[in-house]
């Protein structure tokens, strides 16, 4: 029940070489997804195979035999006939979307209190969602160790770090490029798209009474939102 993967958000579009100008998509999507999945596949046996020569693999239990490097290589050439899953999502619509799209991975921990309904001291139930039926809310019981094994699961091993900046978002230089790049994209109110170009399916939140899809409005910079809300200043 192992699932390792890894959440990307990738700006669709960015500086060219000289960093004078920001180059955005020429088509609705950023990258083939199906081209993108072999890619990935073909990239990440490469490095498999290369820690293997280096002998950074250990090799434990019903594994061992990949020490052998016929069977190894075997077992990486099968990997080939398998399809490799990259899953990618269109535009969120904004930061108020991005940011809550990330919170659920970043600040919060495997399971939240309001799922666990019932602990004995031998036995977990909790509530789960089955995304393959409809989103149902589903009952599990486990035992506690069968619990505990799911939960650190969750927990990163140690020199791990959970979110990762690259490009120009680098912390080395993400200060100074974020200033160049929101005056080369232009941030002003009428370049800003119209809520009502926004799609449904775009939406994160949903109004809890009607179920109907709730637009944002612009997203203002700070000095924006100074100058549209000076008049409130009471000082």
């Amino acid at each position: 029940m192992l699932h390792p993967h890894v959440h990307c958000i990738v700006p669709a579009g960015g500086f060219t070489p000289d960093r004078k100008a920001w180059i955005r998509p020429r088509y609705a999507f950023f990258l083939p997804v199906k081209v993108l999945s072999r890619v990935f596949r073909g990239k990440f046996i490469e490095a498999l195979r290369r820690v293997y020569r280096q002998k950074q693999l250990q090799f434990l239990g019903t594994s061992a035999d990949l020490k052998d490097a016929a069977r190894f290589e075997s077992f990486v050439h099968s990997l080939f006939r398998q399809d490799w899953v990259v899953y990618a999502k269109p535009a969120m619509g904004g930061a108020p979307q991005v940011l809550r799209y990330l919170g659920r991975y970043t600040h919060r921990i495997a399971i939240s209190n309001h799922r666990l309904l019932a602990i004995d001291g031998d036995h977990v139930t909790f509530r789960w969602k089955d995304y393959a039926h409809g989103n149902k809310k589903r009952k599990m019981t486990v035992s506690a160790g069968e619990f505990l094994r799911r939960f650190v699961q969750h927990v990163l091993p140690r020199g791990f770090v959970r979110i990762r900046y690259f490009g120009f978002l680098a912390n080395a230089h993400r200060t100074k490029l974020l200033v160049i790049a929101r005056e080369l994209i232009d941030e002003s109110p009428q370049s800003l798209p119209s809520t009502a170009s926004v799609p449904a399916e775009m939406c994160t939140w949903r109004c809890p009474l009607c179920g109907t899809a709730m637009r944002m409005g612009p997203n203002l910079t700070a000095l924006q939102l100074q100058s549209r809300c000076s008049y409130f200043d009471t000082s």
